[in-house]
């Protein structure tokens, strides 16, 4: 034990100082620095370069002598600027030089701002490709303006251009500088093509539009020449309305066709109003105008082809809850242990099985069509057909006589076998098998199992893999007598969840009574357990805290039900889908939710000494937490009907049953005969509802678990165990004398606090010095027996016995005095 502890204290301290330097470049001060230095480089960078073209020839000296203080460089920024251009610049790329400080203008930009670093990678690709791309194209002019393109532009230029000539080095350039605007700007031909469609249908509209004013112009021209050829005395109302209704469409008409109609209508009835004689006399002696009408071109609103958790998921991808613990490894194979698995059949016993079985129905004058056995790991199963107008209840009662026969320890008879048109009779083998850890685990039925929460319990009698799913059941209750196999069982339940569930998915509530079956499991407290805030231990052993935890698990309940209410949801996985999906905001109180696992190992004892504190919310829980993904696995090992009451027997529909005493037990947990007829060592039976499975339980010793647990709690883990909500119980109104030595380091301010509001109560407490509620109530107890606040009134405020801060300074001072 003390090697392991040494080589659990060595391998943190690489991690810590690696995660030192990844700490000081994630803070926020040093992005800040780092940031504010490239934005100001980038500026420094461009006014030398800039500098550069009109004193370059002048600086050369200066290069050569850069330490002599007396020569002057004539660039703006000094010697140094003018080396850093002449290296970029002549000696580098030429004026394509002049992206470098916009890159690194980006990157200053991306430190401040906290851009995603894929991008300024993604731009630094691109802007390097398009400095050495313009560098080499500008090589193609004459070497006295080699400036232009820089010394490796022109090298690179002339070193081409020896082996594919001037031609080739332009087309080889075209091909990049085509695959850059097809992988940079996705330009396409169908791209291209759709603009130039567009383009044409713009201008064929504006023609369209031009040819429809000037056709108006010229009817309205029409209109007025044949009024003039009908002017005279007879003239109708109709006629006279009609032509003063013409110059009133040309002049309310310039919103549109759909107008036009309503405002026609409007002027006609409008027009008929008046009398006719003034309205004749201006029309004879005015013209109408000519009025152009302007036809307002409606554009259609932008539609966005992608909504935000879409664009968010392809910027980022997929919400991933493991990242936190990305390199995390789940425990190996090579952690179990392994025994010899093969089953020895033994046909000589099998023969003498079956004359005995044949041999007894015989002599109750029962005969039998068809035999057939299959060999188990403890068990074999002999399904018999018997002969036509035989009563299946004959059979059934037999049960006694047969196993008096067998000389057999725990004989059943299955009457009939569901699903099988056959009676199965259960006989113990002489010879047993082990079911270890590691067949089940590594079987392929439970390895590629699409489940929640998948369990390997064990083998059936036919020897495969028997794998449930921990959260359709939805909670599991486990009963037998002592030493018949429930810790093992336990074990195995939580070993199967370790090897398929990642920390982030799965969080266990371990409650242990008998304070020794789960105390391996302390080890990976900070991966998978779940406790309150304050507790100092993460699995429960005491009642009280019990009573506590169980609250606490209502209120989370509550919470998550919440959660799924305003996401929108019915379960916990339709959830956690949208929730990876990035369609609910973090910022609105959404988190990915854990599934949580309740074991409690010895129930029995828990309600002998809390009762009804503890079943209320169990049942609270079995009847509403399924949705929320909080399952329950209860193990007892005695199964009477004050233990395991009728609300919590209609809630546990799954349920496992270790060999016990009696029937009456049997019917207890299972409701059905069987359990009493077992033979220990992890023998079971498994009622998912309707059915009823013999299992031989897989076996994990504790030095196994020890080495799993070892495994995990070696790795990296998260800050803290997964907390629950506080649960604020009944304040005890003891009132103790407390030394003032002893009192918190916060008592002062609590004290104020209390005479600032005139309310005693360790919510207040917690509200406004951010405690936990242990804290809290250590500082009411404190507070009342320094006189501060008065006893516990029930679910009534504390009353404050002091009035005002003058009287609390008071009050303090003699104290201290």
């Amino acid at each position: 034990m003390a090697k392991k502890t040494t080589t659990k204290t060595k391998k943190p301290k690489k991690i810590s100082t690696f995660k030192q330097i990844l700490d000081f470049f994630k803070n926020r001060q040093t992005q800040t620095v780092i940031g504010s230095f490239l934005v100001l480089f980038s500026f420094f960078l461009i006014i030398a370069f800039i500098s550069f073209f009109f004193s370059w020839q002048e600086d050369q000296s200066s290069l050569s002598q850069f330490s002599d203080r007396a020569i002057q460089a004539r660039n703006l920024l000094g010697k140094i600027g003018a080396k850093l251009s002449h290296f970029f610049i002549y000696n580098g790329f030429g004026i394509s030089a002049f992206i470098l400080p916009f890159l690194i203008f980006l990157t200053g930009v991306s430190f401040l701002l906290q851009t995603r670093l894929k991008n300024i990678i993604a731009s630094w690709n691109w802007g390097l490709f398009n400095m050495l791309w313009i560098s080499i194209a500008l090589g193609f002019v004459e070497k006295k303006y080699s400036i232009l393109s820089g010394i490796i532009g022109f090298e690179i230029n002339e070193y081409l251009r020896t082996f594919i000539g001037k031609t080739g080095l332009a087309i080889v350039l075209t091909f990049f500088l085509i695959a850059y605007l097809v992988m940079r700007f996705r330009v396409t031909p169908e791209k291209v093509a759709d603009k130039l469609k567009s383009k044409q249908k713009e201008i064929s509209d504006n023609i369209v539009d031009d040819f429809s004013t000037d056709e108006l112009q010229n009817s309205s021209t029409d209109n007025s020449n044949t009024e003039k050829t009908f002017e005279g005395t007879n003239k109708s109302e109709f006629e006279l309305s009609v032509k003063n209704l013409q110059p009133t469409i040309g002049k309310h008409s310039t919103v549109g066709p759909k107008k036009e109609e309503s405002q026609v209508s409007f002027d006609i009835e409008d027009s008929t109003k008046h009398s006719l004689d003034p309205v004749l006399k201006t029309t004879e002696k005015q013209e109408p105008k000519d009025v152009e009408i302007a036809i307002e071109k409606i554009s259609e609103e932008k539609s966005v082809s992608e909504n935000l958790s879409e664009r968010l998921i392809k910027d980022f991808g997929e919400f991933d809850p493991k990242l936190e613990l990305g390199n995390y490894k789940f425990p190996t194979f090579n952690l179990l242990k392994q025994y010899n698995e093969s089953i020895s059949i033994d046909p000589e016993e099998l023969e003498a099985n079956k004359n005995r079985i044949v041999e007894t129905l015989k002599n109750y004058k029962i005969g039998i069509a068809q035999i057939k056995a299959t060999v188990g790991p403890t068990i074999t199963l002999y399904e018999i057909v018997p002969d036509a107008g035989i009563r299946i209840s004959k059979i059934k009662n037999l049960e006694d006589d047969i196993a008096l026969s067998l000389s057999a320890l725990g004989i059943r008879i299955i009457a009939p076998i569901p699903g099988k048109g056959t009676i199965g009779i259960e006989v113990p083998n002489k010879k047993s098998t082990i079911v270890s850890m590691h067949s089940v685990i590594a079987s392929k039925k439970f390895q590629e199992s699409q489940m929640e929460l998948p369990i390997a319990l064990g083998k059936t009698i036919s020897n495969e893999t028997f794998v449930v799913d921990l959260a359709k059941m939805p909670h599991l209750l486990m009963a037998g007598a002592t030493g018949q196999g429930k810790s093992v069982g336990l074990n195995a339940v939580l070993t199967s969840l370790l090897y398929r569930k990642h920390p982030a998915e799965v969080k266990f509530v371990l409650v242990d009574p008998k304070k020794v079956e789960l105390t391996l499991f302390n080890k990976i407290e900070r991966h998978y357990l779940a406790k309150l805030p304050d507790s100092e231990e993460a699995i429960i052993t005491d009642t009280s805290k019990v009573v506590n935890t169980l609250n606490s698990l209502c209120i989370e309940m509550d919470n998550r039900y919440d959660l799924l209410k305003t996401a929108m949801v019915r379960n916990i996985k339709e959830y956690n889908v949208k929730f990876k999906a990035r369609k609910l905001n973090p910022e609105n109180g959404h988190q990915f939710l854990p599934y949580i696992v309740l074991v409690i190992d010895e129930f029995a004892d828990l309600i002998m000494t809390a009762g009804k504190e503890v079943e209320t919310p169990i049942a609270r829980l079995a009847q509403l937490a399924r949705a929320i993904g909080i399952h329950l696995i209860v193990a007892t090992q005695r199964p009477s009907v004050n233990v395991i009451t009728g609300i919590i027997k209609a809630n546990f529909p799954a349920r496992i049953a270790f060999r016990v005493t009696s029937k009456i037990d049997s019917r207890t947990i299972l409701d059905a005969p069987g359990a009493d007829q077992l033979i220990g060592r992890g023998d079971l039976l498994f009622s998912g509802g309707n059915d009823i499975t013999r299992i031989q339980c897989a076996f994990i010793d504790t030095p196994e678990v020890e080495k799993i647990t070892d495994f995990i709690g070696s790795q990296r883990a998260y800050p803290d165990a997964y907390l629950l909500p506080e649960y604020v119980g009944e304040e005890g109104g003891a009132n103790v004398d407390i030394d003032i030595e002893d009192r918190d380091k916060l008592f002062k301010e609590a004290a104020e606090v209390i005479v600032t509001a005139q309310q005693g109560s360790a919510s207040l407490l917690q509200r406004k010095l951010k405690l936990g509620y242990n804290r809290a109530g250590r500082l009411i107890d404190q507070l009342e027996a320094a006189g501060i606040v008065g006893p516990f009134e029930g679910s009534k405020a504390r009353q404050v016995l002091v009035p005002d801060f003058i009287a609390l300074e008071q009050l303090l001072e003699n104290e201290k005095n």
